[in-house]
């Protein structure tokens, strides 16, 4: 079925590939179920989905993990010989990983896929016609399926690089002609606002925010040439300016921020600074924004009153990723610094999560690294590529952007830890912890550590080469550090050839999900086939500590 340019609903049956793919779910299901999963230190396998690929397709899965509602896997393929080249399957799954519903969708024609968004009710995708101004949104109900399609054709070009949706508004920023562009199409009446404002020299666009809770749309904005002022910039949904905060100062230069509301009237904004202007981080702050106040504000982030600085050297556990004899001797070049009056200037670049809402504040996720050039071909990068994010409702689940071939000249990400936390609604800090992360590697810069929390117990998972390395952490106390946890099939006797795109993403409770792609051979002996498969492995975290470690081991 060919849908119309307009607002329309589909809903498609399975046809003959469906009746396939349920077969050979049952199949994998009932193996478990009578063969069962060895127990792996304290992460354990307990159910596992394979849905099948073919290598010479131009195909890719997904998974957006829905919480104790279940989640969704997205498949999409491409079929250059097709007159719809970009044709898409939606399976909504529970949390045994037994499937709800199924639909297909076929994009129409001349259009391409651009980006997702997801909220509590709804999945959204971007897409546009290369070479011209027209724009569609595709909007899928995570509960029952139904797929509405919205059209429509920009004022101008736009190079976009964020996608977010609020209430029937799509919110768009990205650059036309280097200077930056935010617009909101209406799903409604499909009419388009550009924000005012924005429109400038030698400004960059930092992160855009939607806050369905205040109906507004937050707009972060970096000016290098203009003191390095960083300024969150509020709007009505319709593209109406409400506030404008400018942190200006030559000492301290914010980088980064993250918002999230803590009352009626105040929201905390948490990112990371920098000491002289640069891109390297020397430590994270805290501040707040009063949606009450309307118009221009200016805040000195020279002066502590309204922005709280913590030094990485004044965390805790920050550099617990350094072995200890290395670790004394940065902190020694510190103080050193300190007692000649003068900063010691940290390189370091971050990778900020989304902020993580508490009962009595909030926790801050983030991942250190820096750039390298890699010069040969390893297991860390593949043809068929997912850029698997962190699930919130602000962050794309996957991306279409495909990532090329490694050479010699290709530029990589080295990441050497991930920190995180913990700040009360005062802005003040309650503990802060590590995660070391050891050679791990990508072309790509997305989010690797997964956060699964309960209560103030946390566990920090990551992978790397198929296998999964988590640590179970209490506030500043590292309570278990886990050998990895190697990605298995259904049955002992079957071998994985290989491997690609491995992920770990949190999912409910004390539950993970394992997702990627295995080439599996059957043993010696058996009338089964080799199989290419997209799998989907349930994880539980036993949260039952060891003693306490008493100092992290760091490289």
């Amino acid at each position: 079925m060919r849908p119309d340019l307009g607002n329309w609903r589909a809903r498609c049956s399975f046809g003959l590939w469906a009746n396939a793919f349920y077969c050979m779910r049952s199949l994998f299901i009932f193996v478990l179920i009578a063969c069962g999963w060895p127990a792996l230190a304290q992460l354990t396998h307990t159910t596992r989905l394979e849905l099948p690929i073919t290598p010479t397709w131009n195909e890719k899965y997904a998974l957006l993990p829905l919480g104790e509602r279940g989640g969704l896997v997205a498949y999409h393929r491409v079929d250059d010989y097709s007159r719809q080249p970009h044709q898409f399957r939606f399976i909504r799954i529970d949390t045994a990983l037994a499937t709800r519903w199924a639909f297909e969708f076929k994009l129409p024609e001349k259009y391409v896929p651009l980006q997702t968004f997801d909220n509590e009710q709804y999945l959204f995708h971007l897409y546009s016609q290369p070479n011209s101004e027209k724009i569609a949104v595709m909007r899928l109900n995570l509960e029952d399926g139904a797929i509405d399609f919205y059209d429509g054709q920009m004022p101008s070009g736009l190079d976009i690089s964020q996608f977010k949706v609020m209430g029937n508004v799509a919110y768009l920023s990205g650059y036309y002609r280097s200077r930056p562009v935010v617009m909101a199409f209406s799903l409604f009446d499909r009419s388009f606002r550009i924000f005012q404002g924005l429109y400038v020299n030698h400004m960059e666009l930092g992160s855009m925010e939607v806050d369905p809770f205040r109906q507004e749309v937050h707009v972060l904005t970096h000016s290098p040439k203009k003191r390095c002022q960083f300024a969150v910039r509020s709007y009505s949904p319709d593209g109406k300016p409400l506030r404008i905060i400018e942190y200006d100062g030559l000492q301290q230069s914010l980088i980064t921020g993250k918002i999230l509301p803590i009352s009626a009237d105040e929201s905390l904004l948490v990112g990371n600074y920098s000491a002289d202007c640069t891109p390297y981080s020397q430590g994270i702050y805290v501040t707040r924004i009063y949606h009450n106040e309307t118009g221009k504000l200016t805040v000195r982030t020279d002066r502590g009153e309204a922005i709280r600085y913590f030094d990485f050297s004044k965390l805790k556990n920050f550099f617990n990723y350094m072995n200890p004899k290395r670790q004394q001797k940065l902190l020694a070049r510190v103080l050193k610094r300190r007692q000649l009056g003068k900063d010691y200037k940290f390189h370091y670049r971050l990778l900020v999560h989304e902020l993580m809402p508490t009962p009595t504040g909030l926790r801050m996720a983030a991942e250190v690294y820096f750039p390298q050039y890699k010069s040969s071909p390893s297991s860390m990068f593949y043809n068929r590529t997912l850029l698997l994010n962190s699930m919130s409702s602000a962050a794309p689940f996957y991306s279409y952007t495909p990532r090329p071939a490694i050479d010699r000249s290709s530029v990589g990400y080295q990441y050497t830890h991930a920190f995180i936390c913990e700040f009360d609604r005062q802005g003040n800090l309650v503990w802060d912890n590590c995660l070391p992360i050891k050679e791990l590697s990508d072309i790509a810069l997305s989010q690797k550590v997964q956060v699964l929390s309960k209560d103030d117990q946390v566990v920090l998972a990551y992978t790397k080469d198929a296998q999964i390395t988590t640590q179970l952490i209490e506030r500043d106390s590292v309570l278990r550090s886990d050998e990895p946890v190697k990605m298995q099939t259904g049955l002992d006797t079957e071998k994985v050839l290989s491997s690609a795109d491995d992920a770990v993403q949190a999912w409910y409770g004390p539950h993970f999900v394992a997702t990627g792609y295995q080439k599996i051979i059957p043993p010696r002996g058996s009338n089964r086939l080799p199989r290419d498969v997209f799998y989907l492995n349930k994880l539980r975290y036993d949260t039952t500590p060891a003693a306490p470690v008493a100092a992290q081991k760091g490289n």
